[in-house]
């Protein structure tokens, strides 16, 4: 289920977009191929390729040390690859690196400005380094600040420093935004509110690059997802797809009588077995549903309350992150 609509309009930005699935064969907004680069010894990513259409949320997951943010830090010119090659609408970030900063707007990870700097000071500076910037005071009042814009830094609030982010990465009036992790830290309703500002961002026409380790974010915002492994792409498709790929199964049930965790295990395809009160959930493979309930039935358990689900992105993710040899790229086409 999509973030709830928030009607506040983010400044206007000169550009239509319409759904990036019907310009299918034009030129992508990124495009990635066999992008490598390497610490030493150690390979961060490996031999990466994928494409990025304009207009759609684009997110790229995976575990920590994966190569998520070097890949995006790529795109957006702060690293060099060592061997591959990226394309920005056309350019190389970098050669062109002048022409693609003002193509792209970079929410970091780890992002701070000075502790006595002032809000609207921050977007007044950085909307200076732009040749055709957005109005700060537009930003600010289209991000709910405005209220904020003479507190300090030091004295904001974790979701009114990611909004901040938000802000600085936008001011530039960007054609794609890069936000890495954008909402860690944040409560559940700070998060829904972000959820809700990067859609906006997409509807007035800003291509969103999203790394994140939210499953449920990937799932409700991301139209199309890479799952990064070990620096190469294990999956590349919409979130349903790759859930879908997962072929897991999720029951919640009732028994009639305890059961010990041995015996459900033992019923052909259960992974994982969990318990909560008096519901038993076990999640795993094939024909799931009708195993358990013959396999119970034979040694006298009824089983009530039975609630069936299809298996989830974390489900893939799990999955397909296991300590296992990647597999290579080279399948995934961009």
């Amino acid at each position: 289920m999509r973030a709830p609509k928030d009607n506040t309009a983010l400044p206007r930005v000169q550009r239509v977009v319409d759904n990036p699935r019907d310009r299918r064969g034009q030129q992508p907004a990124v495009r990635i191929t066999n992008l490598v680069k390497r610490y030493g010894s150690f390979v961060a990513v490996d031999g990466v390729s994928f494409s990025i259409d304009e207009g759609e949320i684009f997110g790229i997951i995976g575990p920590n040390g994966a190569g998520k943010t070097t890949t995006v830090e790529c795109i957006s010119g702060l690293r060099d690859p060592d061997s591959g090659s990226i394309s920005v609408y056309g350019l190389s970030p970098q050669r062109d690196r002048d022409r693609i900063r003002d193509l792209v707007g970079v929410q970091l990870q780890v992002s701070a400005l000075p502790p006595r700097l002032k809000v609207g000071e921050a977007l007044e500076l950085f909307a200076a380094f732009y040749a055709k910037p957005l109005d700060p005071q537009e930003v600010l009042e289209s991000l709910a600040i405005k209220h904020i814009e003479r507190a300090a830094f030091k004295n904001l609030s974790g979701g009114q420093k990611q909004r901040v982010s938000i802000a600085l990465a936008l001011v530039g009036n960007p054609k794609i935004a890069i936000l890495d992790e954008l909402t860690t830290g944040l409560d559940p309703e700070a998060r829904r509110d972000t959820w809700a500002l990067i859609e906006r961002m997409r509807n007035r026409g800003v291509t969103v690059i999203l790394v994140t380790h939210f499953m449920d974010e990937a799932e409700t915002l991301c139209d199309r997802v890479a799952l990064i492994n070990k620096g190469r792409v294990r999956a590349l498709d919409t979130p349903e797809a790759i859930a879908a790929e997962a072929g897991t199964t999720r029951l919640r049930f009732v028994p009639s009588r305890p059961l010990a965790d041995q015996a459900l295990f033992a019923v052909d395809g259960v992974q994982v077995v969990e318990r909560k009160d008096r519901f038993v959930t076990v999640t795993g493979t094939g024909d799931l549903a009708a195993s358990l309930i013959s396999a119970l039935a034979a040694s006298g358990v009824q089983v009530s309350e039975l609630e069936a689900t299809r298996g989830n992105l974390d489900d893939a993710f799990i999955r397909l992150t296991k300590d296992t040899p990647p597999a290579a790229s080279e399948g995934v086409q961009p």
